[in-house]
């Protein structure tokens, strides 16, 4: 199906091909190819992209950012937009603004790129009225092979070097300011793999460094202005900002591929681990399950669903009832989330009558409403109070912001049996590409926990696509305006890219250890399917009554292979193409996620067989797939190959399955 065909969805009107993508009714952006010399890149809107020498990635993503009070950020329009593309040479320019509520900023642009191989980027701009502000200014995202590099920066005062973080690196916060990864510099050189030198000169701010991983993004981020002169500011009526990032490089530069081949999907040894066990989130709306609900979500075989217990709330006792009540038609268990005060020994109090629970207790988190991560007290608290009520039930701690904060206030292990922690893609940006970029890094979190968590199990909890709440804050957060989703809400969550960005989500945090995630909620615009009542602003959110989102499907899929044992699985672009790979039973499964709005070959090495069987999730069956779901998982093809590569075109944000047959013998493979 071509992007722009509309299809109808459970007698809904038609959706667009890219509804069915993003859940918006907009293509992808567009990209124009750029050339200075040795030096490649794309434009996309305002942002350079994928800046490359030869076939060395230099820069993910340079852009000018403005970010309110809030830290959130404020998108840009753009006007009388030009762009003239020689052979080894560019000129670009344009003017943006920038407008949210009483923040107004305007600026001009051009992007210039030379034979000799310099690319500069220059913004000249000033503030229409006065408003509060956390940032404006360029941000140059590093990709993450720039780990364990050797830099050398200059600052007002010196010369100095280093080498950049190989584990993720905390990001401390003392006296009010966050401490960046070295000195605030005016040039920048890193020696990259390859006897590779990306050298950046800044001009009009000094910038500093922080590793963005901590967020789960896959970058290092070089900024201006600094974080350690304080935030938020004030930007006066008139004020302007001027400023330049130019990027060289020198070193032999490898011939790039292009991108434009197959992707190929490697199959590696056993790996010695199955899958985490997986839950969601009890809804946050307040519509109870209908029978359709109860047989779709029990499918899932779920090991739990998570309550967040705010024990100084009034209605938090119904809650839980409400909670057991769905555990108890799921079939699961219950991840319960303490939220606790200090009046918290007056808040477990309450919480006694109603223990022991009617369904079983996975595990118990441990929070307080004031903290970061969870001090010791408080889980011994709960500990004396609560755990003799739940005999062996795990009882743990951590933080429910981002591992961010789980890094940089590594908590007291002693008295915890498990360390948690929660994740989504977009604190700092809202983009597919980015969101695609922020997968892999997940499982670097997990090896970073578990590197000063004493060996506890590591719980992701929750896993969402948008924010639950802004925890940058520095005032409260507007409501949302007449045409705007909660910010709490992606559209995407009904949409293909949802499901195929989960696929490498839960391949990443397995991979990498996780003993427990659990992912959005049960029902709802932020759950697996849409609830008999239906969405509450179809305009925007463009679900129907009693809808299941693709992504159920992809649950649906893990919840056939629970035992099975995971298996490597290596992609050569793992920004295209994403594979989780299970062993059972002389069975080898794979979901393969295109990531891209572009139809991929995949080519999977490491099979053997005469065929597999193969069903894919895309926008020429998401009708299907989501009006009928039992019967659209019941439909495999049967796809012949011979040799040990299977190779399929893959549609655009498709999930693909794969069970075949296999001689191969993992089990000697595993100690390679």
């Amino acid at each position: 199906m071509k992007s722009h065909e509309n299809i109808s969805i459970a007698g809904s009107r038609a959706l667009t091909g890219y509804e069915l993508w993003y859940g918006r009714n907009e293509p992808p952006p567009q990209r124009t190819a750029l050339r200075a010399g040795p030096l490649t890149a794309f434009l996309e809107g305002a942002d350079l992209r994928d800046l490359r020498f030869g076939g060395v990635e230099l820069v993910r993503r340079l852009y000018f950012s403005v970010r309110d009070e809030n830290w959130d950020t404020i998108p840009v329009k753009l006007k009388n937009l030009l762009i003239g593309v020689d052979d080894n040479s560019f000129l670009v320019s344009f003017d943006g603004q920038h407008q949210s509520r009483d923040l107004d900023f305007c600026w001009h642009a051009t992007i210039q790129g030379d034979q000799k191989g310099n690319i500069t980027y220059t913004a000249s701009g000033h503030a229409i009225r006065g408003f509060r502000y956390c940032r404006i200014g360029f941000c140059v995202l590093h990709p993450p092979e720039y780990a364990g590099r050797p830099y050398r920066g200059t600052t007002p005062a010196a010369l100095i070097t280093g080498e950049l973080p190989q584990a993720i690196a905390p990001l401390p916060f003392r006296d009010g300011l966050y401490i960046p990864l070295f000195e605030a510099v005016s040039g920048l050189t890193v020696s990259l793999a390859g006897g590779v030198e990306a050298r950046f000169e800044f001009v009009g701010e000094l910038f500093e460094m922080e590793d963005q991983r901590n967020w789960t993004d896959g970058s290092f981020k070089t900024y201006c202005p600094p974080l350690s002169l304080g935030f938020p500011n004030d930007a006066k009526p008139g004020q302007r900002f001027a400023q330049q990032v130019s990027i060289t490089a020198s070193g032999p530069a490898c011939a790039s591929d292009g991108g434009s081949d197959s992707v190929i999907l490697s199959l590696g040894p056993l790996l010695g681990m199955r899958l985490p066990l997986l839950g969601v989130g009890v809804a946050t709306h307040d519509v109870e399950f209908s029978p359709a609900d109860t047989e779709l979500l029990a499918g899932l075989h779920l090991d739990h669903l998570r309550i967040d217990l705010h024990l100084n709330h009034a209605d938090c006792f119904a809650r839980l009832g409400r909670a057991e009540q769905e555990c108890s038609l799921l079939g699961c268990g219950l991840e319960l989330a303490l939220f606790l005060t200090d009046n918290a020994q007056h808040e477990l109090l309450g919480l006694e009558p109603f223990l022991p629970l009617s369904v079983p207790v996975s595990r118990v988190l441990v929070f307080h409403e004031q903290e970061t991560t969870t001090s010791r007290h408080w889980v011994q608290l709960v500990r004396d109070r609560i755990a003799p009520h739940l005999p062996g039930v795990p009882i743990g701690g951590g933080t429910n912001l981002y591992f961010a904060e789980l890094n940089g206030a590594r908590p007291d292990t002693a008295g915890l049996d498990a360390v948690a922690y929660s994740i989504n893609p977009q604190v700092h940006a809202s983009d597919e590409q980015s969101l695609v970029e922020n997968i892999e890094v997940q499982r670097d979190t997990i090896s970073c926990a578990r590197s000063f968590c004493d060996g506890l199990p590591i719980v992701v909890s929750p896993v969402t696509l948008k924010p639950r709440f802004n925890p940058y804050a520095a005032g409260p957060e507007p409501a949302p305006r007449p045409g705007e989703l909660p910010s709490t809400v992606d559209a995407r969550q009904m949409s293909l890219f949802a499901a195929a960005w989960t696929v490498g989500s839960i391949k990443h945090l397995a991979e990498g250890g996780a003993a427990s995630v659990t992912y959005y909620e049960t029902t709802g615009w932020q759950g697996l399917k849409e609830t008999d009542r239906g969405s509450p602003d179809p305009e925007r959110f463009l679900s129907t009554p009693g809808l299941v989102f693709p992504v159920y499907h992809v649950f649906a899929d893990i919840a056939d292979l629970k035992t099975a044992e995971l298996i490597a699985c290596f992609s050569t672009d793992p920004l295209r193409l994403q594979g989780l790979a299970l062993s059972e039973g002389g069975n080898i499964h794979l979901l393969i996620a295109n990531l891209t709005p572009e139809t991929q070959s995949c080519a999977v090495n490491g099979v053997s067989g005469n065929g597999a069987q193969v069903r894919s999730l895309d926008a020429n069956n998401v009708l299907h797939a989501t009006a009928q779901p039992l019967q659209f998982r019941s439909q495999l093809s049967w796809t012949p190959f011979s040799g040990s590569t299977l190779t399929l075109p893959l549609a655009p944000y498709s999930v693909t399955r794969i069970d075949l047959h296999t001689t191969n013998d993992f089990a000697q493979r595993k100690e390679r």
